[in-house]
Order: C-alpha cells, then structure tokens, then sequence
C-alpha cells in the first residue's frame, strides 16, 4: 500500500537548518512528481515545493524560495528538504505528498523555529 513516512523535524534556533525526509513504498519514485507542504495551526496545507522526475524540474514558494531546496533519491525512494536559513514563521507540521497519490499523507514532522 502506499505509504508516506515523514522525519527530521525538530526545535531549532532562527536562521538554523533542518533536513526533512520522506521515505515512500507502494510506488517508485523515479516516476512520481513529489511534493512537500506544510500546515500551520488552523489553516489549510500549503504548498511549499515540489520536483519532478526523472529530470528533477523543481519548484518553491515564493515565501521558502532561496532556503529550501527539494531533492530526491530514487534508489532510497526518498525525497528531502532542506531548509536553511530558518525563521519563526516557519513554524508547521511538514508532509510530504505525491501527486499521483494526493489523498495520501503521511503523520508530518513538526518543524519548530523559536529563540
């Protein structure tokens, strides 16, 4: 079945750095355009990037472009984020999602910015 195992979040100061990953099984990830979002309390998920595959085309959010960077390894079937430069408002509970499969989600990764 398909399956979405976020990790890597965490507490971490303003302008730290996190890497998120998602390790996904039931589908290859060599051929799924995957994509991370986030949700902050009482809204709705947000995209904040995505990338496709095989040749990688990314995108971001205005509001992470320049800090966060989407990436994938097909042979873990696993996609990352890396997210540098980290701010207070960063602050959210981090899925990552396939478009293939977008009524799947995983349990997220809480990602906390604070002082």
């Amino acid at each position: 079945q398909v399956q979405l195992v976020e990790s890597g979040g965490g507490l971490v100061q303003p302008g730290g750095s996190l890497r998120l990953s998602c390790v996904a099984s039931g589908f290859s990830l060599s051929s799924a355009v995957m994509s991370w979002y986030r949700q902050f309390p009482g809204k709705e998920r947000e995209l904040v990037a995505a990338i496709t595959s095989p040749i990688g085309s990314t995108n971001y959010a205005n509001s992470v472009k320049g800090r966060f960077t989407i990436s994938r390894d097909n042979a873990k079937n696993t996609v990352y984020l890396q997210m540098n430069s980290l701010k207070p408002e960063d602050t959210a509970v981090y899925y990552c999602n396939a478009v293939a499969y977008y009524r799947y989600w995983g349990q997220g990764t809480q990602v906390t910015v604070s002082s």
